[in-house]
């Protein structure tokens, strides 16, 4: 594990220089997003970290007499927030209802409960309150069976487009803005280069893979890394690495964004108990006296701003040949960035 940093940040919800702690076998991944960081520090605004959205789901399934059963139920649910909301209040003291989609395939419904959980990632969370609308469903409309806990329609630790589109995780999008003469000192390149190398790579490649809500180069790296030096469920990169990088040639400056809309962390609950957890969340200012909710917040925006550290300093790097593979061989067979940073 090393200690990335400074990354200077700002925002809607951060707003100062962090470092980021990456705990990796990759070991050129630690100079990689350094470079990136300190890209940000040359800048004024740095990276600007905007998070628009923070809920998680469950999904549950049942099975109906019939589709127009399924349908009708459905349809009584949407205007019964109010209520399912005080059955929600009951199994949790932080979980709150915050909205629920449907799907109905033949006789079988598929419920998509919403919720906002503090500080917990959620998982657990967001299932003990399905699980309470679920005993309430059963009492309360005929016709309904129960089939699943779980209806793949959440969707948890797999690569789908509905978390994208509804929101499952924190949604954070970053932005930074690189100067002409930073681009080309610093990372080597033009701005140009490196947006026609997104496009042709992130974008093209991307949709000749057949990937779903995803085009970018390596958000997965930078992600387990945090995920792991935090406590985090590390089989939520599978959503969580779902994203897009956007950039664009300003007459020479480069704008980049990375956008994550599927970002799933906490700063309380399973695997925060470990020593060197609890150190890395109390430096990375996570263990604050803030409203419930913030320090969580705080944590995935930090994730978002290491992921775009990591994410710039590779496009960068394969806009010249041979450049990639020559760090991974000096740095890997040198062991130049083995070791704990401070």
């Amino acid at each position: 594990m090393a200690w990335i940093g400074p990354i200077r940040l700002s925002g809607n919800t951060v707003d100062e220089d962090v470092e980021a702690p990456l705990a990796t076998y990759e070991t050129p991944l630690w100079p990689s997003v350094r470079r990136g960081a300190r890209i940000t520090m040359a800048t004024e605004r740095g990276i600007v970290a905007t998070l628009i959205d923070d809920r998680m789901t469950r999904s549950v399934l049942f099975e109906a007499d019939d589709a127009a059963t399924a349908y009708a139920v459905a349809a009584r649910l949407k205007h019964q927030l109010a209520q399912l909301q005080s059955i929600v209040s009951r199994s949790s003291g932080y979980a709150r209802l915050l909205d629920l989609h449907y799907q109905i395939a033949g006789n079988l419904l598929f419920l998509r409960f919403e919720f906002t959980t503090g500080d917990a990632a959620g998982h657990n969370m967001a299932t003990l309150a399905a699980q309470s609308l679920t005993d309430h469903l059963l009492a309360t409309e005929p016709g309904l069976r129960y089939e699943s806990i779980s209806a793949n329609y959440c969707t948890d630790k797999k690569a789908t487009a509905v978390n994208g589109i509804l929101g499952r995780g924190k949604n954070v999008i970053t932005e930074l803005v690189v100067p002409r003469l930073l681009v080309e000192e610093r990372l080597h390149t033009t701005a140009a280069r490196i947006t026609r190398l997104n496009i042709r790579k992130n974008l093209i490649g991307t949709l000749l893979a057949g990937g779903i809500r995803s085009a970018n180069a390596h958000y997965a790296n930078m992600l387990l890394a945090f995920y792991l030096a935090t406590g985090q469920d590390a089989a939520n990169i599978v959503e969580g690495s779902q994203g897009i990088t956007h950039t664009e040639d300003r007459d020479g400056d480069l704008y980049f964004s990375c956008t994550l809309p599927n970002l799933i962390v906490g700063t309380i609950g399973n695997g925060k108990h470990h020593p060197f957890v609890e150190d890395n969340l109390t430096r990375l200012g996570c263990r604050e006296h803030r409203a419930p909710g913030d320090n969580a917040r705080r944590l995935a925006v930090i994730a978002a701003a290491t992921v775009a550290c990591g994410e710039l300093s590779l496009l960068a790097a394969q806009t010249n040949p041979g450049e990639l593979m020559r760090a991974h061989t000096r740095i890997e067979r040198s062991g130049t960035s083995r070791g704990v940073a401070p």
